[in-house]
């Protein structure tokens, strides 16, 4: 059996807009786009700026931070307060870069190279590169993900002016119903990519533990769903290998 032959090398502009048009044909796209319109009707109903609005849909980059961004200076809260929990939303995200970097840097990659790169990662490239980018070559992939990280942020950024500009015609249901697109398509993209015992085992208990930590309260509800569920999974799967 002849082994699999390997990506050809682009140029660092071809790669980068193959990467563009990744983005365009992603189901995440729009997913992006329906998410985003509830952000900019949330921002116009909370009295910002549409510049504002754009400008922290490129900084932020995360729906559920600009969500707490949104409603914690909306309702008054103290910048540190709302700074910190913007902050500690976003920890979330450390993991996937992590696993991110080490499949698309090279021995020459360059520090400064990787900046965008995990910029970008959200759930949506996340889950979008770690399928794509081992399609691609190894010399091509920060390129590649820079392009795929720069089209779903223009879907996200042009539908934050949408959602602004049709605030006053949203029902509040139906932007809720928006902002809930993305966790529900980053849980199917899981669940379709898990192909180890560990990591359905490690769903299957995150669903069961994080709605009993958030009905209990439980400060931090997600980061302590992700220990839990993590770690049980994890030593669930020592304890089967041991016993194999």
């Amino acid at each position: 059996m002849p082994p699999p032959s390997e990506p050809p090398i682009l140029t660092t502009g071809a790669a980068f807009l193959a990467g563009l048009r990744a983005a365009w044909s992603s189901v995440f796209s729009y997913v992006l786009f329906g998410t985003y319109i509830g952000i900019g009707a949330l921002a116009h109903d909370f009295g910002f700026g549409l510049a504002w609005a754009m400008v922290s849909t490129v900084l932020v980059w995360a729906g559920p931070a600009q969500v707490i961004l949104i409603s914690g200076l909306g309702a008054g809260a103290a910048h540190l307060e709302v700074a910190i929990a913007v902050s500690l939303s976003g920890v979330r995200l450390l993991p996937m870069v992590v696993a991110l970097l080490p499949l698309i840097k090279t021995p020459a990659t360059r520090t400064w190279q990787l900046v965008l790169p995990a910029h970008f990662t959200a759930i949506s490239m996340w889950v979008e590169s770690l399928r794509l980018a081992p399609k691609v070559a190894r010399e091509n992939r920060v390129a590649f993900c820079n392009g795929l990280g720069v089209g779903l942020m223009a879907s996200a950024v042009t539908a934050t002016a949408v959602g602004f500009g049709l605030a006053a015609r949203l029902p509040t249901l139906l932007t809720a119903g928006l902002l809930f697109l993305t966790p529900v398509s980053f849980l199917v993209s899981t669940a379709r990519n898990a192909r180890m015992l560990v990591d359905r085992l490690a769903l299957a208990l995150g669903l069961a533990v994080g709605p009993a930590f958030a009905f209990g309260q439980v400060e931090f509800d997600v980061l302590w769903t992700g220990v839990v569920a993590g770690t049980a999974a994890y030593g669930a799967h020592r304890l089967r290998e041991a016993l194999r």
